[in-house]
């Protein structure tokens, strides 16, 4: 029995590795449904384990395709080049204005749509901008990453984690925001800061004053009006504590069929675009989690997690969360939130501990660029978009904005009680 749990343990370690790492360029997808599915052929797992961890990511893979839905259907109908058109004319020849402007608009996005639509339907937008502008992208672009994951808990909509790690029972909107109003506004605060002190050299770059402004089509803003509905819609159903990944999805079908035939356009053309090896990631990544589980590695964490917690409520808050979020950065937060999730429901810790772990679990991956799923879809946008970020390169900055985001985050949870 050891064996098989040291060997569950060796192969999600690999493909953990194989997803931030990605040998030989071979896409995250591949090596996170390769770990899985050998998990499976060696018998380490049986397939009844699989298809339960598979299945507990139904409402993740309905909230992506929604978001990707909404995303292609903004792009091809020109959304996004509007946008960039708004934003060139606003900044006046200022890349810092620029900068300012893509990442205030990426606090709004991430607030009523989540980190992942940052990723999805942003960050498309500002590689326009950049373009129009002509300016550096990778300042822009940094911008849109970091927001993703430092605005992720102002509101429950704003990660995905956050229904994660609550297990289906969010505080009141009431409760939420007298827990984390305080702690998001200094996340966002102080990784602007950070980000802006780190990029000035580029940031001092002149970019273009003024671009002839262009007409938005009627099929682009009916684009529009799909996402700002979407937003709406999300928000609401977030205040009900209701699943977010089918009324998404929903959503995101009806604009793209709606636009599409307004545009009298195949909407298979905006299915045929769209990045589709997240879904398959995604499942890869929730049977590791679920493998795991089987190994009794969560019961002992949850019995450290209660052990602290009852010796010293703060420390144990303050430990936790900030071990939770490098953690996040060496497994991809997602299942990292997963396994604390499972490890809270068992330990039940105070508040304290709990709204830290999410900090940890929101924060942590503005480390590393593979650390949460929504950086790991930016990455694939902007590659479609003919830009590419190492590791190494994200790690210098993530080194420095992180951990100032995180103690501040953390001081000011402290301070609301």
């Amino acid at each position: 029995m050891m064996f098989h749990h040291e060997a569950i343990w060796a192969i999600a370690a690999l493909t953990t590795a194989g997803v931030i790492i990605r040998p030989f360029r071979v896409p995250e997808w591949v090596w996170a449904v390769s770990g899985a599915g050998l998990l499976v052929v060696t018998g380490l797992i049986p397939v009844s384990v699989a298809g339960s961890g598979i299945l507990k990511g139904g409402d993740v893979y309905l909230f992506l395709i929604g978001m990707m839905l909404l995303s292609e259907t903004a792009r091809v109908n020109g959304l996004f080049d509007w946008i960039a058109t708004w934003a060139v004319n606003h900044a006046a020849g200022s890349t810092t204005r620029l900068f300012t402007l893509v990442y205030l608009a990426g606090v709004v996005v991430t607030t009523f749509m989540s980190n992942d639509a940052t990723a999805v339907v942003l960050t498309p937008a500002v590689l326009a901008v950049a373009t129009r502008a002509k300016a550096d992208p990778l300042p822009l672009l940094f911008a849109c990453a970091l927001i993703a994951n430092a605005a992720s808990f102002v509101l429950p909509v704003s990660n995905p984690a956050n229904l994660v790690l609550y297990n289906g029972t969010l505080p009141a909107l009431g409760s939420w925001m007298a827990s984390f109003a305080l702690p998001s506004m200094m996340a966002i605060v102080t990784t602007y800061l950070v980000l802006r002190l780190v990029e000035r050299k580029h940031l001092r770059q002149e970019c273009t004053s003024q671009v002839e402004q262009m007409r938005l089509s009627v099929a682009g803003r009916a684009s529009l009006a799909g996402i700002v509905l979407t937003a709406v819609l999300l928000v609401t159903i977030s205040a009900f504590d209701l699943p977010l990944g089918l009324p998404t999805a929903l959503a995101g079908v009806a604009t793209a069929l709606g636009v599409s035939a307004q545009a009298r356009r195949s909407p298979l053309t905006l299915v045929r675009e769209i990045s589709w090896g997240v879904l398959p990631l995604v499942a890869g990544l929730f049977v590791l989690v679920e493998a795991i589980n089987c190994t009794g590695l969560i019961g002992d964490i949850a019995r450290m997690l209660r052990r602290a917690a009852q010796s010293d409520p703060m420390i144990a808050a303050f430990g936790s969360g900030s071990l939770l979020a490098f953690v996040s950065n060496l497994m991809n937060n997602l299942p990292a939130g997963l396994i604390a999730s499972e490890a809270v429901a068992q330990a039940h810790p105070p508040r304290l501990v709990v709204d830290n772990l999410l900090i940890g679990v929101d924060l942590g991956p503005n480390l590393s660029v593979t650390g949460s799923l929504a950086t790991i879809l930016w990455l694939q946008v902007i590659r479609r978009g003919g830009q590419d970020v190492g590791f190494l390169q994200f790690l210098k900055i993530g080194a420095v904005a992180m951990p100032v985001a995180l103690l501040s985050a953390f001081g000011a949870r402290l301070l609301m009680g």
